[in-house]
């Protein structure tokens, strides 16, 4: 990659020819930041001024994750947000855009594993590295209001919300069995596990049992689900991926008693229509019933432990081999006491969904008919579509190697025969409840929040275990619980676990011997509530100021990305609601507008022995071929792919704002593709936004006529100027439009355009040089949301002392969206010879004589009668001829 050179300058960006970025974007930076420009807490209260009537609009991004390095997904989620809160706050808002880091987690505490730093010390310092790397960037941050969650002020909070919980009947506590990723020593969530796997460090999960903190997430499932009705500024996907994963069904509790024994077996299942096709009742290796049998049989212990090896993911299940253990057991079928059901423990029932126990009907289940052929059960068949033979149906269905899950009417089922699915479901329903073996239900696939996490680096669990009293609450008055400074990482494991004194402690509420709670919360707590922080973060002794989160929330439009669907933001509006209940809030749903952008792309390079090697390393040979940089040997070059440090294919954005500017930069992430899309990294494409921004430079560094002087009064004739500012007016329109829906590249694309349309005018010399003025006035104000620094510098050289963040937003006269003339199709006999701009007013004489005048039109008719010509006002002319 080669970079512009830059001359030096004559002026605030001044040079001979070249816009000077290097000295231009720091010098409006500092104007910005000694003006106080983005500061939207005057009083300390989180609240503005008195006198600031101003509607409010909160903008968010997803805060980063103090790695150390910002990378080129960040330059793009914060530039989106930028353009809203810079365009927002220029339409008259009062705006809050602040920043914070989300500082707990894992990466600090292998960091303090493998080099040796605390991690605190490691988390701090990579702030502070990332908060100067942000900078050049120029966002309109306020960045007073600046958190970050590993401090004691910010989590002292959350560990009197905790307690909160507690009170609420929202925390609990109990033995359950766990995803552990063995790498990290830690449990992960449901959400956490990716194809069996830990999120972050790829390794297999296992299953363990371990008491856990939970908090009670189910509580709120159906509001969770219902509302996402109400969130019509989200994305269509997203609220598809929260409804899947509440997962509502309707169905039946049905209760098959074990026989021989005074218990009995739970099923959740949604079709007790097929409970008639059963074979066999199955349970997860997880349930109790499971680990009575193994206690005494080592089969089925050694089944249990196989089975605990086997990923947790629906889709690991779906793929892997439906193997089981036979119990030994039978069930007594609730429709027919004479009927027995043999009992399996199955590697693909999970303790997490439904009961931890279903009834296995393979006619209708292909999960259920795999289990049955490797085992040889049964297959009944009892639902049939409504047009097919009965019997030769279910001959061929249990002969064949597919369940049929469609729709039908019951066979086979007794009572239940010729009823549609859902009448059956009824009917069948009705009958269990009769004989108290069932009953209507509705379950939900979600499941409590497990919070607890086995490492040192997160929010201490405000908890106090008492041999005598159980689980105490911490007293409120001895928050924050903090961390200890002097721990070790010198095995693998909980070093507070190991910490010689701090988990000693005497019980609140007895006085003896206790200890405390070593687990901490898991990093999505500190998440689940940031946004509320933010609205007054310098208010003392309490999580936030409530006259300030009633005035700033809900944000009013939130940026991050996709993978967070499920974890951060069904979290987050749990956590809302529960906050509410507890008094802290007056609103259930935290993010009113969600936008999620697409990912950052490069193409992806190997040299001859398949090493991937970075961009910096590849150039092109005298023949246009890839080589290594330094030692000439051949590089391939594979798909484009997500910026990634495993594949190399990554960009610094500090060598990209050395080398072209901050504004390039911007410009570039916004005008290659849709926002929601990911974009493909090109040298051809941040090289196309510099040579643009020196274009625009141009045109008001080096006008082709010398311009009049700022605010001169507006000719009342703008003759040739008309045309040109009806172009302007339409772009007002359309860029307006376009921030407003989001659609960044749209906007980009049009601001362009006009600029082309500027030159071609401005090349021609005509119309009065007020609308020359005029239009780059109005360039910069359109363009300042996207590329501030540039935007700042136009308006400078256009002669104005007062910044242009300061300057409201530009509105377009509806008047000059219509235009005066129209362009017209011209036909002979059917065939398109020409266009004609004629005025929108012409009557239908003048328009037929324009159109016989064409060249074409005159060339087509020579030595013929014109019959007829046809005029379809605003669209065609059609001259018949012969």
């Amino acid at each position: 990659m080669s970079a512009p050179a830059a001359s030096a300058p004559t002026g605030p960006g001044k040079t001979a020819g070249r816009y000077n970025f290097r000295h231009s974007e720091p010098h409006w930076q500092e104007r910005w930041e000694a003006e106080k420009c983005f500061q939207s807490d005057p009083n300390g209260d989180g609240l503005p001024a008195k006198a600031d009537s101003r509607p409010k609009y909160y903008v968010l991004e997803m805060f980063p994750y103090p790695s150390g390095r910002i990378h080129m997904g960040h330059v793009r989620n914060y530039t989106m947000g930028d353009v809203v809160a810079r365009f927002r706050r220029a339409q008259g808002y009062n705006v809050l855009h602040p920043m914070g880091w989300d500082a707990f987690g894992l990466p600090a505490e292998n960091a303090a594993i493998e080099r040796g730093v605390h991690p605190g010390q490691w988390t701090r310092r990579n702030i502070a590295d990332m908060r100067q790397q942000f900078r050049p960037l120029g966002l309109s941050i306020d960045w007073d209001r600046e958190l970050s969650t590993c401090e004691p002020e910010y989590y002292r909070h959350e560990q009197a919300m905790f307690l909160d919980f507690m009170d609420k009947g929202l925390v609990y506590r109990k033995e359950s069995t766990v995803n552990w990723d063995p790498v990290d020593h830690t449990v992960l969530a449901n959400e956490q596990v990716i194809d069996g796997k830990g999120w972050r460090t790829g390794a297999p999960v296992e299953r363990r049992k371990l008491a856990q903190w939970f908090l009670k997430i189910t509580h709120y499932a159906e509001e969770l689900l219902s509302a996402l009705e109400t969130l019509d500024r989200w994305p269509d996907k997203v609220r598809l991926m929260q409804h899947n994963w509440i997962g509502r069904s309707e169905g039946a509790r049905v209760f098959f008693p074990l026989a021989g024994r005074d218990d009995r077996l739970e099923v959740f299942t949604t079709r007790p229509d097929t409970l008639y096709g059963a074979s066999f009742c199955a349970i997860s290796a997880q349930h109790p019933l499971a680990a009575e049998i193994a206690e005494t049989n080592p089969e089925a212990a050694a089944f249990i432990a196989d089975c605990a090896r086997l990923g947790t993911s629906e889709e690991a299940i779906e793929k892997a081999e439906k193997k089981g253990f036979f119990t030994g057991l039978e069930a007594v079928h609730p429709l027919d006491p004479e009927w027995r059901l043999p009992v399996y423990i199955a590697n693909f029932v999970l303790m997490e969904y439904g009961t931890g126990a279903i009834f296995g009907c393979p006619a209708h289940d292909q999960r259920d008919f795999d289990f049955a052929r490797r085992l040889g059960l049964p297959i009944r068949a009892v639902v049939a579509p409504r047009d097919a033979d009965p019997v030769a149906f279910a001959a061929e269905l249990e002969a064949g190697s597919e369940a049929f899950t469609g729709d039908g009417v019951a066979i086979n089922s007794g009572f239940l025969d010729g009823l549609g699915v859902a009448e059956a479901k009824r009917a069948v329903i009705d009958r269990l409840a009769e004989s108290a073996l069932g009953e209507g239900t509705v379950q939900f696939r979600l499941r409590d929040w497990g919070v607890s996490r086995q490492r040192y680096w997160g929010c201490p669990i405000p908890v106090i275990h008492c041999p005598t009293c159980g689980a105490v609450p911490v007293p409120r008055d001895q928050l924050p619980v903090t961390l200890p400074e002097d721990v070790e990482f010198d095995r693998p494991g909980n070093p507070l676990d190991r910490h010689p004194t701090w988990a000693k402690v005497s019980c609140p509420k007895c006085g003896g011997a206790a200890r405390r709670e070593t687990d901490t919360l898991d990093t999505f707590f500190e998440s689940s509530w940031y946004f509320a922080r933010f609205c007054s973060p310098k208010v003392e002794g309490q999580a936030f100021n409530r006259a300030a989160v009633d005035y700033w929330l809900p944000v009013d439009q939130y940026i991050g990305g996709i993978e967070h669907a499920v974890l951060h933001l069904l979290y987050s509006r749990f956590f809302t609601r529960a906050l509410k209940d507890c008094g802290y809030l007056g609103l259930e749903e935290p993010f009113k507008g969600l936008f999620t952008q697409g990912m950052i792309c490069h193409e992806t390079y190997k040299d001859a022995d398949g090493r991937w090697l970075s961009p910096d390393q590849v150039t092109r040979g005298e023949d246009g071929a890839l080589v290594h940089r330094t030692e000439g040997t051949p590089v391939s070059a594979g798909r484009s792919e997500k910026m990634s440090k495993s594949k190399r294919n990554t960009i610094d954005p500090a060598a990209i704002i050395e080398a072209y500017g901050a504004d390039a930069a911007r410009l570039f992430m916004l005008s290659d593709s849709p926002p929601e899309r990911d974009l493909d990294w090109t040298d051809s494409g941040i090289e196309g936004a510099w040579r643009y921004l020196n274009r625009l430079w141009r045109l008001a560094a080096e006008p082709a006529t010398p311009l009049p002087a700022p605010n001169a009064p507006r000719p009342d004739d703008l003759g040739d100027g008309l045309p040109l500012m009806r172009a302007l007016h339409k772009t007002i329109a359309g860029v307006s439009d376009d921030l407003d829906r989001l659609r960044f590249n749209t906007a980009v694309a049009r601001l362009r355009e006009f600029t082309n349309a500027y030159e071609a005018f401005d090349a021609a010399g005509d119309g009065p040089d007020w609308v020359r003025r005029h239009a780059l006035e109005t360039l910069a104000r359109l363009w300042e949301p996207m590329i501030p620094h540039l935007a700042e510098e136009l308006w400078s050289l256009l002669g104005h002392e007062r910044l242009l963040i300061h300057t409201d937003w530009p509105t377009h006269d509806p008047a000059l969206l219509v235009d005066d003339t129209v362009t017209l199709a011209v036909q002979v006999n059917g065939k398109l010879r020409g266009q004609l701009d004629v005025a929108r007013d012409a009557d239908r004489q003048t328009i037929e004589a324009a159109a016989l005048a064409l060249p074409n039109v005159t060339a087509q008719t020579a030595g013929k009668t014109v019959r007829k010509v046809i005029v379809v006002p605003g669209r065609i002319v059609n001259v018949v001829a012969n």
